[in-house]
């Protein structure tokens, strides 16, 4: 198998950088250098595709190059790159400069694709993508509407460059921001730009970024800059993308934090469970120390800013600021209350500044065209884009980066694809677990996503993971999981939490074993708001949104299951069984050869039954069905 190398590029041959000027002569050497023309295959190698092959792809890919020799007219450098966004069609690769898009790649095709492609000059027609119910496949990246509908500034870089090479961040703008802020910027002029970009935090929070910088700036003592690399919420995976694909615009955007807050001391927490985001940042740091980008005199200037990487040991809770400095200490990682805020009191009881990944990633673009260019994406209260993961019963499943007040309609149907078997949209869960499930359809389909709307609707946008449900989802089912992953992760520390979610997930469990009693529901709705009401930090104040928000929209399903006794969706096994409409029954035997239990038997043009003692309720029969004559009861 082949592996990812981590270590840094030899970087020995060229001087370190004394000035701003001498950034920009080394990144105009480097561009010189490059034929922006010069074929160039990239190679998804992100955790995506790297989990379905795609180091076996790029090795394979290099030997086919390799192998080619003098048939190929100019030699293409077969690079790696980040996460391209397109994660359920990996592995994936482009070639340029033809800009072409090949997905669901495998080692073996990889000398038919130098051939036909790289050799030959044409298009082989069997690794392009085809949208959902279009007759032709699409050749070109620009063309494919999952890349063609998206905005990206933060992921401008990911799927672009080599994170592991820092020449290719450089090359393509790396560090020119914080190269203009050490040319005369003064730290107030930094943070009244990021004031006027009217940025908010991408963790979840959504607080004025340039705010919260002004407030630490402030306070008297040593200053730390902290990024929040934890990301904990099931299904989302945008940071994790960026510090994998861009590590050097997350370090550059917090070197410029550390500027404007008079700050020599950073730290990055990224959760245990993110090794290739750990390699690329190691690497990247050690890269850009090398070449006085990071650490003593950056630059040649006075300023000096040294970063640190520290691995969490994967608490959801940590993902809450003053937990996450706990952890950082060395401590149990346990929230604190909010009356001392963590920009006058935070790591080590310093004036400590935290943002997440993207909030970073989002600034050197800022300084570098400025606050009001900024506030040209997005909304009034929200500006700017922003990423989403994109999961669930979705076609184009990946990273999708949209302006601020994108509708969710564009997001699930004009990025996403729609819905996959032909099935009905019913919710879209976003802000991770502590977000709400809201109805689809509905007038809310055509909601801007924002701070500010999907709060009205008992909802948050939180890091930005959204998961997509169709109509074979049970809402009772989902807001069970989501109380029992925050049970598990919450620290315990405050009764409200503790108890409350503890109690709602035995309510829950008891609906879906089909024991629910009169009353349950309204238990839940007073459980669910004195938890959000009184706990001690975010988790706790947010914990019970995915049950209130199915109970307000989704109401007649927990009614079903406590008084029908019945699971509308057919999830909850104890509450349904399968029973196969004669009418509709052809006789094809199909259901019958593959259900696993043998529970199904017929003669072959009649039709079948199902035996109820037997069956074992796997769902086998009701998907291999094409006559919709299996119903759920």
């Amino acid at each position: 198998m082949a592996t990812a190398t981590s270590t840094a590029p030899d970087l020995a041959w060229t001087k370190k950088i004394s000035s701003p000027q001498d950034l920009a002569e080394y990144r105009q050497t480097l561009v010189a250098g490059t034929d922006p023309d010069a074929p160039c295959i990239r190679v998804c190698c992100g955790t995506g595709c790297k989990a379905v092959g795609s180091l076996d792809v790029l090795e394979a890919m290099k030997s086919a190059v390799a192998a080619a020799g003098a048939d190929v007219r100019v030699m293409p450098e077969v690079k790696r790159t980040g996460c391209h966004g397109f994660c359920s069609r990996g592995p994936l690769l482009t070639l340029h400069p033809q800009g072409l898009f090949y997905q669901r790649v495998k080692p073996e095709d990889a000398a038919e694709i130098v051939q036909k492609t790289v050799v030959g000059g044409e298009v082989a027609p069997r690794f392009l993508y085809k949208p959902p119910g279009a007759k032709e496949a699409i050749a070109k990246v620009r063309d494919i509407p999952f890349f063609a509908k998206q905005t990206k500034l933060v992921l401008k870089r990911v799927g672009r460059i080599d994170p592991f090479d820092i020449r290719d961040a450089i090359a393509d703008g790396a560090y020119e921001g914080l190269a203009k802020v050490l040319s005369g910027m003064t730290p107030h002029q930094v943070i009244e730009e990021i004031k006027t970009s009217r940025l908010r935090g991408r963790g979840g929070a959504g607080f004025p970024t340039g705010v919260k910088w002004e407030s630490c700036s402030a306070q008297p003592g040593r200053h730390y800059v902290i990024c929040n690399g934890d990301e904990g919420d099931p299904g989302a995976f945008m940071d994790a993308s960026v510090m994998e694909g861009d590590p050097h615009a997350v370090l550059e955007g917090m070197a410029i934090a550390a500027y404007a807050m008079g700050s020599d001391r950073g730290f990055l927490y990224v959760r245990m469970e993110y090794p290739l985001a750990v390699q690329t940042l190691a690497a990247a740091i050690r890269q850009a120390e090398d070449l006085g980008l990071l650490g003593q005199n950056i630059m040649g200037t006075d300023f000096s800013f040294r970063v640190s990487i520290s691995t969490g040991a994967g608490a959801f809770v940590c993902g809450e600021s003053s937990a996450l400095m706990s952890s950082l200490e060395g401590k149990v990682g346990r929230p604190r209350a909010k009356y001392i805020r963590s920009t006058e009191k935070g790591f080590r009881d310093s004036p400590s500044n935290l943002n997440n990944v993207e909030t970073y990633a989002n600034v050197p673009a800022i300084i570098l065209r400025g606050g009001e260019w900024y506030t040209a994406f997005g909304t009034e209260r929200s500006t700017g884009t922003k990423v989403f993961s994109l999961t669930g019963n979705v076609h184009n499943v990946g990273l999708v980066e949209v302006p601020m007040g994108t509708s969710l309609k564009e997001i699930v149907f004009g990025i996403g694809g729609g819905i996959p078997n032909k099935k009905e949209l019913k919710a879209v869960q976003t802000g991770g677990p502590s977000g709400g499930c809201i109805p689809i359809p509905s007038k809310f389909i055509d909601i801007n996503v924002g701070f500010g709307k999907l709060a009205e609707i008992g909802s948050m946008m939180g890091s930005g993971g959204m998961i997509v449900m169709d109509e074979n989802t049970c809402m009772v089912e989902v807001s069970r999981y989501f109380i029992n992953f925050l049970v598990e992760e919450s620290c315990g520390q405050c009764t409200p939490c503790r108890e409350g979610l503890t109690r709602m997930k035995e309510v829950l469990s008891r609906i879906t074993a089909g024991e629910g009693r009169e009353g349950d529901i309204e238990l839940l709705e007073e459980i669910g708001n004195f938890t959000n009401s009184f706990s001690l930090c975010g988790l706790g104040t947010s914990a019970a949104n995915p049950v209130l928000s199915t109970i307000k929209y989704f109401r007649e399903e927990y009614d079903a299951h406590i008084r029908d006794k019945k699971c509308p969706a057919g999830v909850c096994k104890p509450l349904y069984y399968y029973e196969i409409d004669p009418e509709k029954c052809t006789g094809c035997g199909v259901c019958r050869k593959r259900c696993p239990a043998a529970a199904i038997e017929g003669e072959k043009k009649k039709p079948h039954t199902i035996h109820q003692e037997l069956c074992i309720k796997c769902m086998e029969c009701y998907r291999s069905c094409k006559f919709d004559s299996i119903k759920i009861m």
